[in-house]
């Protein structure tokens, strides 16, 4: 028994090596320091150490936490021994989105800062969208042909023409970066309204009209993000980017 004053010790053995130190080893170690705990830091520094310590204890993975002598097992399992949240890799989730466009955000207020003084203009929810859009794009032309798979499962024009789903981010890209610098605005306007139209009608008939429940490819093709609100924000943001900007030269052009 441990007094109240004595911390609780664990033993941890992990992987270290002279080209592999393994992360979870280190992310269980620090999770028990700051659960209190005194750590017996035990070195796995070779295979045949790891292999041996694996059959010893009927484990196939390491590292490996023991309490009081008790098998805890490794990170996932050490963090539901203290009530902790596991994320699942498989869940869907929208925080890739937000996270996006919680950055690009930050990055229109930052830039409207810098050339006007202020972050709270016109041109930075311009730049917002337009920021968006290529983040978007970056995002989907990492992997390409993953992209063009998941958004065949949904995509009216890409499913009729396969063609378009490899087209789809460098549209996409290019839009938002000539909107980014307010150039070339009969091409990006253009390009943003009819992308923007042709997958917010492909993302409703597909979640809202026939029910299906799909990931979006949004985000690029390996996303756990479900499509619907997302995807759908996303086309209409282009819409009204198109729109706006229209508006805008079409404006400017009276007014001269």
């Amino acid at each position: 028994m441990t007094s109240a004053n004595q911390p609780q010790t664990a033993t941890l053995y992990r992987m270290v090596m002279d080209k592999h130190v393994c992360p979870y080893g280190l992310k269980a170690k620090d999770l028990l320091h700051r659960k209190g705990f005194e750590v017996e830091d035990k070195w796995l520094t070779t295979e045949q150490a790891t292999d041996t310590f694996k059959a010893e204890h009927g484990v196939k993975t390491t590292p490996q936490v023991f309490i009081e002598g008790k098998r805890v097992g490794g990170y996932d399992d050490l963090r539901h021994h203290f009530g902790m949240t596991v994320a699942d890799p498989k869940a869907t989730t929208y925080r890739p989105v937000l996270a996006l466009f919680c950055m690009t955000a930050l990055m229109a207020l930052a830039v409207s800062y810098a050339v006007f003084d202020s972050p709270f203009t016109i041109r930075a929810a311009e730049w917002f969208v337009a920021f968006s859009m290529a983040a978007l794009a970056l995002l989907k032309l990492q992997n390409v042909e993953s992209f063009a798979t998941m958004f065949l499962n949904y995509d009216l024009l890409a499913r009729r023409w396969v063609p378009y789903s490899y087209l789809y981010p460098f549209a996409e890209g290019l839009a938002g970066v000539l909107m980014i610098a307010g150039a070339l605005n009969w091409l990006s306007i253009p390009v943003a309204l009819f992308i923007g139209t042709v997958g917010a009608v492909s993302v409703i008939k597909a979640v809202y009209i026939d029910r299906r429940e799909l990931k979006c490819a949004c985000v690029g093709g390996a996303s756990n993000v479900p499509l619907g609100f997302v995807s759908l924000t996303e086309n209409l943001l282009m819409i009204g980017m198109g729109l706006w900007m229209a508006f805008s030269q079409s404006s400017a052009a009276m007014a001269m």
